[in-house]
């Protein structure tokens, strides 16, 4: 590890409170140049707040920031990136209507003559600093359009360009491809090399493992231990986590399937998928593998009635359903947790007890109206079910958890008793904790007699919940497996095409 004899910034003691809500009660981190540095914890172990202290977001209500061995106070996000810190949120913020070049120089614009702004250095400058980083990108293009990646990586060079010393990655490559991770992970490297601090902020712990030199863990607002990677193991930072050995991270529940729930035939959509056939049983999880962009998604979006299919059939417990009707979905028993859960899953500013009731108005309401009482009732009981955790159900469902937004998800559909139940990436975003209560709930439900079709990213999680697996590449199903055939490599192979090597 090449590290400076004293950390380049460092948090002591600190403390935040927000009314009752002790959201940081010790909070500890050292971040040293020329270093990757883990900070991993569940949902509410205060890893935000502490994050936003450095960004000059909130100021702590005690303990200490130093900044090469001087205290420093923000106030502001401003004097936070003149110390030289940068924060690189999971979701950047670009300003769509301007170039890859005005974005990184937004606000420090070069100058020539009469004040103004030199478009041809600016340019110039942000392509080295694009060979520098090792990566592709054309100065002149718009952000409007750009992937996920691509505009983290012009937030990465607009701290660069502003000499920032340490470089915060907050969830970066949760919305992420597999090639644009390993893209990201290189200039993790490359960003290490020049001497940069980096704290890496994930719930995936194969990233903490692969990438840093040492990893923070913090419960409860507070900070765990400290320790160098070589240290550790998956379970002992498991451990640390959740203050608990979490062996059953998979809790499969045996399941004796049932008759056939839903049946795909040669289901087709112009463009994204083609001949799709597969079956669900009732009391079985059967999971759709593949890589990102193999029409995953569409599928189950086609199933729903979100999207129309073009040719094919879609049927429930035998009948057939029409194309691009979800009120016939829903009738027939269906239900979606889609994969972007605040975008498509939740109305944000409803809160917790409208959100959980919206599937079911038809069992809170009489002669067209909402009877308050009912709904609280109704959401109160899926909240106990699900373990939710929250303040009050009347809050607004943007002031939960990640976690606790996809349980408000789940208890959504589950109010309304689904013969299908459709999750798509169920623990993306979430917490290692939080993720085994997912798991759990996904095999009570089979247990049950429902059956779940599981899309999901990543292969232990399908390895480790599903009865079969459908692999699909670009858009057709190359294999399926069951539960005691499957393995890693053989899932990838099918999955990047290479059908021809299977078993």
């Amino acid at each position: 590890m090449t590290t400076d004899p004293a950390p380049v910034i460092s948090l002591e003691h600190a403390e935040k409170h927000f009314g009752a809500v002790h959201a940081l009660v010790d909070g500890d981190i050292e971040l040293f140049g020329g270093e990757v540095h883990g900070l991993v914890g569940e949902n509410g172990a205060g890893k935000s707040t502490l994050v936003k202290i450095l960004a000059g977001v909130h100021r702590p209500d005690s303990g200490r920031l130093l900044l090469d061995g001087e205290e420093a106070i923000f106030d502001n996000a401003k004097q936070s990136q003149a110390a030289g810190i940068a924060i690189i949120f999971q979701e950047p913020t670009l300003f769509p209507d301007l170039t890859v070049a005005e974005n990184i120089f937004v606000g420090v614009q070069p100058l020539k003559r009469f004040r103004r702004i030199d478009g041809r250095r600016m340019r110039r400058e942000v392509s080295l600093l694009f060979e520098q980083l090792g990566v592709r990108l054309d100065p002149d293009r718009l952000a409007r359009g750009l992937s996920i990646a691509d505009q983290q990586l012009v937030e990465i060079a607009k701290a660069l360009t502003t000499n920032a010393r340490v470089i915060v990655m907050d969830e970066p490559t949760a919305a992420l491809a597999t090639n644009e991770v390993q893209r990201l992970f290189r200039i993790v490297h490359t960003l290490r090399a020049r001497g940069n601090a980096v704290l890496f902020v994930s719930h995936r712990l194969e990233e903490i493992f692969e990438m840093c030199q040492r990893v923070t863990v913090m419960r409860d607002g507070r900070r765990v231990w400290t320790r160098p990677i070589d240290e550790l193991t998956v379970p002992s930072v498991i451990r640390a986590m959740v203050g608990r050995d979490m062996d059953a991270l998979f809790p499969k529940l045996p399941a004796e399937p049932g008759g056939v729930v839903l049946k795909l035939d040669r289901l087709t959509r112009e463009g994204d998928f083609t001949d799709v056939s597969f079956v669900v049983r009732s009391g079985e999880i059967v999971a759709l593998a593949g890589l990102v962009g193999a029409g995953r998604t569409e599928v189950a979006r086609a199933i729903f009635g979100i999207d129309r299919w073009d040719a094919g059939s879609v049927e429930i417990d035998g009948r057939r359903l029409p194309p691009g009707s979800p009120s016939a979905a829903m009738s027939a028993g269906i239900g979606l947790v889609p994969e972007d859960r605040r975008q498509q899953g939740l109305v944000m500013d409803f809160s917790i007890e409208r959100n959980i009731a919206l599937a079911s108005l038809d069992t809170v309401q009489r002669g067209g109206l909402i009877f308050r009482g009912a709904e609280r009732s109704f959401a109160r009981d899926w909240a106990l079910r699900l373990q939710l955790k929250y303040a009050r159900l009347s809050n607004p469902v943007w002031t939960l958890s990640g976690g606790n937004q996809q349980k408000t998800v789940l208890a959504k559909w589950l109010g309304r008793k689904p013969r299908l139940l459709i999750v798509d990436e169920p623990t993306r975003g979430i917490d290692v904790g939080t993720k085994a209560e997912v798991h759990r709930l996904l095999s009570e439900l089979a247990a049950q007699g429902v059956a779940v079709l599981m899309i999901s990213s990543e292969l232990p999680e399908v390895l480790g919940m599903a009865d079969r697996i459908v692999v699909l590449f670009e858009g057709r199903v190359t294999r399926e497996f069951v539960r005691a055939d499957a393995d890693e490599d053989a899932i990838m192979r099918a999955a990047t095409g290479v059908v021809e090597e299977a078993a």
